[in-house]
């Protein structure tokens, strides 16, 4: 149970917080003095501090200050009559969390002490994923703590050190170039050449040249002789990315090299002799292709000897945390900006978010929001997606009800919960407009989010 510490020299007012923020689910400690309320806050570290800013003795100013020194990321909320804002706003200067006048409403007082110790949270959230990141969740410049992800780290060990050719499958912007390079730097030919090629970027007529390179005046404007791609990775790597897009002429010349390390330039008659590790990575359905005839089967058997499935973004949300911390951090150095933090509800968007085009979509997106967002936080409205069609209610055309039935309450419940972290999300996290959204209330709200574990 999270600590509040409430630092205030009226005992009625100890007791109206203690009863509405224990509510909650906080646990109050109060303290009547300012030096009552340090020495407990050395040893308790709170989540969140609310002191009176005028007590006896120690000041509200020279309680935030001695708070700070204890612990830099404790919000303090100041409370202060009115004859003393100005006091208020100079301690939102020092570093207070917020303030708010005496007397107050105390949903008002609610709504504030939920978001400060939504801030301590991020704060911890933080400072874990980038301890995480800088350990065990990430390979060289892959990141993910998945259970696939980690699988794929352990793969890319026992596989690095071999000569085996490997196939990279996933989606457009999974990852699949950074998994091969990994392979490449883990290898013992890490010294030698890493030689990158788009096979779909490559029109077909000029890809065999590209690989093999050629002779002078093999062709109209062949004004010098040039090696290809085999030929610059020689002793290291060559990754070929979409090889699935291959002409299949050209993947006869592909199996050669692979079984004997041999081929002639273009317009060439000798035969060169290379020792390259070959990784091909693809996001077609390579096995459909080999059924319709436009992938070798000979050549498929070849390159897949270790396959390696990247799963799409979607598959692996709990690395979303990692790669945003991670994002966030590099952009604001690349831009000279202090590190942004992110709001939880804006995680949360970012973590219910389809991503249809995978890390490269998200990377986009955090470059985007830190680049454009001008405060030191980010939060929902600093992220923009693309418009997609938006669903519509489902026609009774569209509803399928397999054979065996289906569980209608789970159906129900599903989109409860769809339009519950909907809300929140809308709300910024405060649940009492959440259940206004609703036409609820709050504690049905709090009983739903429990049952629902969100």
């Amino acid at each position: 149970m999270e600590e509040i510490l409430v630092i205030d020299d009226e005992k009625k007012m100890h007791r109206i917080l203690q009863i509405s923020l224990e509510g909650l689910g906080f646990h109050v400690i109060p303290a009547s003095t300012g030096l009552e309320g340090i020495e407990r806050a050395k040893t308790l570290t709170p989540s969140l501090v609310i002191t009176d800013m005028k007590m006896p003795g120690m000041s509200g100013m020279e309680v935030l200050h001695e708070i700070k020194n204890i612990g830099e990321e404790i919000p303090v909320i100041i409370m202060t009559a009115y004859g003393t804002v100005q006091t208020a706003v100079e301690a939102m200067k020092a570093g207070a969390f917020d303030y708010i006048l005496k007397p107050f409403d105390i949903s008002e007082m609610e709504i504030i002490v939920e978001k400060a110790v939504r801030y301590r949270r991020l704060a911890r959230e933080n400072e874990q994923l980038r301890s995480e990141l800088q350990s065990k969740y990430r390979f060289d410049n892959i990141i993910g703590r998945s259970n696939p992800m980690q699988r794929i780290f352990q793969l890319i060990n026992q596989i690095a050190p071999t000569k085996s050719t490997i196939l990279i499958r996933g989606g457009s912007g999974t990852g699949k170039e950074l998994v091969a390079g990994a392979v490449h730097y883990h290898s013992n030919r890490s010294s030698m050449p890493f030689i990158k090629l788009n096979c779909g970027a490559i029109p077909g007529t000029l890809l065999e040249s590209e690989l093999f390179g050629y002779e002078k005046g093999a062709f109209t404007g062949a004004e010098r002789q040039k090696p290809g791609r085999f030929e610059l990775a020689d002793g290291g790597t060559l990754f070929l990315d979409e090889i699935g897009d291959m002409d299949t002429l050209l993947q006869v010349k592909i199996l050669r090299v692979l079984q004997n390390g041999e081929f002639e330039r273009l317009g060439g008659t000798q035969t060169i002799r290379v020792d390259v590790r070959m990784i091909a990575a693809t996001n077609t359905d390579l096995e459909q292709r080999v059924r319709e005839g436009r992938f070798r089967e000979d050549l498929y058997y070849r390159i897949n000897v270790v396959p390696i499935e990247i799963p799409p973004l979607r598959e692996r949300r709990e690395d979303i945390p990692l790669l945003v911390h991670h994002f966030i951090d590099k952009y604001s150095e690349e831009t000279h900006q202090t590190k942004k933090t992110i709001l939880p509800e804006a995680m949360d968007l970012l973590i219910h978010y389809d991503w249809p085009g995978n890390v490269r979509e998200l990377q986009n997106l955090i470059e985007r929001a830190v680049v454009l967002t001008r405060s030191d936080t980010l939060t929902p409205k600093s992220f923009t997606f693309p418009d997609r069609p938006r669903k519509t209610a489902a026609s009774l055309n569209e509803i399928i009800i397999p054979e065996q039935g289906i569980s209608l309450s789970d159906v129900v419940e599903e989109l409860e919960k769809s339009y519950i972290k909907k809300a929140l999300i809308q709300a910024e996290g405060v649940q009492i407009r959440a259940a206004e959204l609703l036409h609820t209330t709050r504690k049905i709200l709090r009983y739903k989010m429990e049952k629902y574990g969100i």
